[in-house]
């Protein structure tokens, strides 16, 4: 990766394993962070339609990550800058003038419940790397520490090896060596860069049983069939059914608080028609509605790394003035020059049987005797990974094909 004679470069990264309200009008002075955490499902869908516009491939991205560096970047951000960036995160109806902290607290208080619990595998951290001579408000520096823990530290940019070096085994410790070389090459006026990594590793609560895993068919659409690795188990799990959009969704629990729910399109349904139906309310729709039952779940093993220039996407969701010359990022540094040249989300899912207990099921909703009904998923599917408490969607993706990493 270059970066061409730039004032600021911030990049944001993400990486991840596993084995795996209404609309309000008005600004919400009184936030909380269940209005942050539907907001940013908002931007979360708003942003996938956009990805999912250049291509039919795989997608999997972080809008947890993505929205947490663009809050930071709301700090230093002043004028059309910050209202872009509002507009563009979604969020301009938690922002207002006479509160200009509200959103770094929501953001802030989002982290610690979703971290409160020890035993949770959710890491996410931030770190500015400054040129050695940089000089960066030290309001705006303050602010990072108390609302976003982040490791302030300076570097010499114009020694490229040695940054590139520092830099990555920055990353390769807090993606849990999921990430060894993000970073190839920089160019020596770099002064700036912002990083935001996010890690998880989730366990099933009712793991799969690797004994019953075995080659079936995926149909990709009506003319391309591949064959992989289909995993397999019976058991009692929170599903619904969403009739009017034509798809089935399943939710599939991590240990300790955090679950993948998985939206399958029903045969013969054009996922680019469902595309444009998810929504944040819908969601919570099909989580207020999942009901207990027996099922047989039949769920391909899939690996995928996903790399995003956002810097050429975001533009087309409002953000445009943050990537030119009228950045308004005044409240970072006295320097009128900055601006932010590139922005790059990377993100890395495993899924496969692992899985250490088993939950204990209870029998509500069933009904005793019965067949177990089946749940295929061997066709594209969408799939989010949130936080329960918070309803938080820490990442979302589809699967096209499961058999392209």
């Amino acid at each position: 990766m270059v970066v061409h004679r730039m004032k600021m470069a911030p990049f944001f990264i993400l990486t991840y394993l596993c084995f795996l309200a209404p609309v309000h009008q008005a600004l919400l002075p009184n936030a909380t962070i269940s209005d942050l955490s539907y907001k940013n499902m908002d931007f979360a869908m708003n942003l996938y339609r956009k990805i999912s516009s250049y291509h039919d491939k795989n997608i999997f991205f972080s809008p947890l990550s993505i929205s947490t560096s663009f809050a930071a970047l709301l700090i230093a951000a002043g004028g059309v800058t910050h209202e872009e960036i509002l507009k563009g995160l979604s969020l301009e109806q938690l922002g207002s003038s006479d509160q200009p902290e509200l959103i770094p607290r929501l953001f802030q208080l989002l982290h610690e419940n979703i971290s409160q619990n020890g035993s949770l595998k959710v890491e996410q951290s931030m770190a500015l790397f400054l040129q050695q001579q940089f000089e960066v408000e030290k309001a705006f520096e303050d602010k990072m520490k108390t609302f976003f823990h982040a490791d302030v530290r300076t570097v010499d940019f114009t020694d490229t090896e040695g940054s590139i070096s520092l830099i990555n085994e920055y990353i390769k410790q807090k993606t849990k060596n999921r990430v060894t070389e993000m970073i190839s090459s920089l160019d020596d006026t770099t002064q700036l860069l912002l990083i935001n990594t996010i890690f998880f590793q989730g366990v099933w609560q009712i793991p799969f049983d690797s004994n019953f895993t075995k080659n079936a068919p995926f149909h990709i659409d009506n003319y391309n069939i591949v064959e992989v690795p289909m995993m397999f188990k019976e058991d009692k799990f929170y599903t619904m059914e969403d009739i009017p959009l034509g798809a089935r969704v399943l939710k599939l629990p991590y240990k300790d608080g955090v679950s993948m729910l998985i939206l399958l399109p029903n045969k013969g349904m054009d996922y680019t028609v469902i595309d444009e139906e998810i929504t944040a309310e819908k969601f919570l729709s099909w989580i207020k509605e999942l009901r207990k039952i027996k099922l047989e779940v039949h769920m391909p093993k899939f690996k995928m790394v996903r790399a995003y220039s956002l810097h050429n996407i975001l533009p087309d969701m409002g953000m445009t003035s943050l990537f030119s010359n009228s950045a308004n990022l005044t409240k970072l540094s006295k320097d009128k020059n900055l601006k932010v040249s590139e922005v790059l989300h990377k993100a890395v899912i495993e899924v496969d049987e692992t899985g250490t207990t088993a939950s204990a099921a209870t029998t509500i909703g069933i009904i005793p005797y019965s067949l177990p009904r089946m749940f295929v998923i061997n066709r594209p599917f969408f799939f989010f990974i949130y936080h329960e408490d918070t309803n938080s969607l820490l990442f979302m993706g589809r699967v096209i094909d499961p058999t392209k990493n």
